[in-house]
């Protein structure tokens, strides 16, 4: 894995082609809509899974920052035992090396069984399909941060909110879980920068061999 500086990307000067920006709302609504369609009964499974595994709500919200800095709820299935995001949030409040800041544990006493495996095979991500038709997520993008990281951004880093945030992207099909916070927003950089429908489309393929195997999902 590549070492990446977020402060080495540029992003200025962006201009997107309105037919390409278009073509990815309807790429996102055509996928979210199969998706949800398909998965339907598999939904239902989880659920029921993770509130026999656990007290506590199947579905978890959190306020999550998005397009231009405004800040929306995003919702998964929860993989972690109730009010763990407490413990996390102190832990954030305290980062100060963004460059060198690793989100993800590999043996996280906080995660569930059932999360375990919802996180191995990302379908803990499926409730995002609803941030897809409210309109505050795509399908690709960099993914949404909690303010108590995107307060210590600056403004370069802040660049990443030019586009809407994704269940999947640049980052992800290049490191995952793996990745520092500063190789996670360079990456983040690097596609908001180079973003077309085509490196898009690329992410979500690359993101299909990414989920099968499991690599960087803690």
């Amino acid at each position: 894995m590549g070492q990446r500086s977020a402060a080495s990307v540029e992003g200025k000067g962006l201009k997107y082609s309105r037919w390409q920006l278009i073509l990815k709302r309807l790429l996102d609504l055509v996928v979210a809509a199969i998706l949800l369609v398909v998965l339907s009964p598999l939904w239902y499974a989880i659920v029921l899974w993770i509130r026999m595994d656990s007290p506590g709500p199947a579905i978890f919200k959190q306020t999550r920052v998005g397009l231009h800095g405004k800040p929306y709820t995003i919702y998964k299935f929860r993989t972690m035992i109730q009010n763990a995001d407490a413990i996390m949030t102190a832990r954030l409040e305290k980062v100060t090396d963004l460059e060198n800041f690793v989100f993800q544990e590999k043996d996280d006493p906080r995660i569930t069984h059932s999360g375990r495996f919802l996180r191995k095979t990302s379908l803990d991500e499926l409730p995002q399909l609803l941030n897809i038709f409210r309109g505050n997520m795509s399908l690709v993008g960099p993914r949404p941060e909690v303010m108590a990281i995107v307060k210590h951004y600056t403004p370069e880093q802040r660049r990443r909110h030019d586009v809407l945030p994704g269940v999947t992207g640049w980052a992800q099909v290049n490191g995952r879980g793996e990745l520092t916070l500063g190789e996670t927003l360079a990456y983040d950089l690097e596609y908001v920068r180079r973003w077309s429908f085509w490196l898009d489309l690329l992410i979500l393929w690359k993101t299909l061999s990414v989920v099968f195997s499991g690599k960087g999902a803690y």
